[in-house]
């Protein structure tokens, strides 16, 4: 779970619908609970096959993933547990380091002395920065030595794959990168997965569904769907489901029950991509409730091309770069982060307007079929290690 993996194991799939071999190092699945399966329990490492594509995963504390502790001890183990995998992987020609952010780069440059091959660094989110806008001191030791990693990491680096082109600005300006070296590469979407079919059976008794489903991070500000919801109340057919897991999972329990909100439910469940897919197609309407934290909105979200995809109009809560893309390709609605009024108010239009309902989800569809399958992905991305 999560936009990082998501990203990864499209690119992955990606790359060998465009004929390339690949072996993935990850960690064993934890996220976000820290509740570590039993067939991983007392091992080092694990290997397995998912079709073509070669697994292997390797230790990790059984941490939750919250807070800044727990975070570093969690991608220190790994930085160092994915080195056990090197024995088992042969003839790499190129090394894409993804996660965690800039630390991969850590065992990825170990791979790269030995194997003697290019590494390719990615940048699913903008570090240290993101930090900043989460509450870490930009004059700290954590915040210095981060910069210092960040720039470590790009310098080292064959080339940089980038998921928006607002990083670029940063990254070029802040550290000092050759613009050429950076190349925009999409987290992409399996079209075929995530589709525009209606997967419920129309019931008149239905409720009109809003959804977000994800992590449950600071990164979003679920208050602003939740005092939307209190403005809807009065109107008994709408119903909005907040579903995931992560580490604001109590507060929002304790909140919806405080509240008393009876067209809201909190629902914590962490499901596979499959079943994941079917929960959007069986909703009216989908939310992305950004923070409006400045690094963050400088991203792009994966889950706004799975909602694409799923041919569902977006309301995107975002004053930068999500909302932009909302925009540029016509599949949504923007309101202001924080704005719950004009949330409601766009959940309201939407409700009452199925024609552009349908548009919208139309728009995104096509749009993501044009340029973001994982096979265009894909090949956009062997192109790109191609020639690093």
């Amino acid at each position: 779970m999560g936009g990082g993996a998501t990203r990864a194991i499209n690119a992955a799939y990606g790359l060998l619908k465009a004929g390339c071999k690949v072996t993935v190092v990850s960690a064993f699945p934890h996220y976000p609970t820290g509740q570590i399966l039993a067939e991983y329990k007392w091992k080092a490492l694990a290997v397995k096959y998912s079709g073509k594509l070669k697994v292997i995963r390797t230790y990790v504390p059984p941490l939750p993933s919250e807070g800044i502790v727990k975070r570093i001890l969690l991608f220190a183990s790994f930085m160092i547990s994915s080195l056990f995998a090197l024995p088992f992987i042969r003839k790499v020609k190129v090394v894409w380091a993804a996660n965690p952010n800039i630390l991969s780069m850590f065992p990825g440059f170990i791979y790269h002395l030995f194997h003697r091959c290019p590494l390719v660094q990615n940048v699913d989110d903008l570090w240290p920065e993101t930090l900043f806008d989460l509450g870490l001191n930009k004059n700290s030791f954590l915040a210095r030595l981060g910069t210092f990693l960040a720039k470590l990491a790009y310098r080292v680096a064959s080339a940089i794959t980038s998921i928006s082109p607002a990083y670029i600005g940063v990254i070029t300006n802040k550290y000092q990168v050759n613009p050429r070296k950076i190349h925009v590469l999409p987290a992409g979407v399996d079209i075929s997965r995530f589709t525009a079919k209606r997967r419920y059976s129309q019931k008149t008794t239905r409720k009109f569904q809003v959804l977000y489903i994800g992590a449950f991070s600071p990164a979003y500000d679920f208050g602003q769907v939740f005092k939307a919801a209190k403005i809807l109340t009065s109107i008994t057919d709408i119903e909005f489901l907040i579903q995931g897991g992560g580490e604001l999972t109590a507060k929002l329990k304790s909140k919806k029950k405080r509240l008393k909100l009876e067209n809201l439910r909190v629902v914590e469940k962490i499901v596979g991509r499959d079943e994941v897919a079917q929960i959007i197609a069986r909703a009216d309407i989908v939310l992305l409730p950004l923070c409006g934290a400045s690094a963050i909105e400088l991203g792009i979200s994966s889950k706004l091309y799975e909602y694409q995809a799923a041919g569902k109009p977006i309301i995107c809560c975002s004053k930068g770069e999500p909302g932009r893309y909302v925009t540029a390709t016509k599949s949504g609605l923007v309101v202001n982060p924080g704005d719950y009024k004009a949330l409601a108010e766009a959940v309201l239009r939407l409700k009452d307007n199925a024609t552009l309902r349908r548009r919208l989800g139309n728009n995104g569809r096509k749009y993501v079929e044009r340029n973001l399958s994982i096979e265009i992905i894909g090949e956009k991305m062997r192109r790109i290690l191609e020639a690093a």
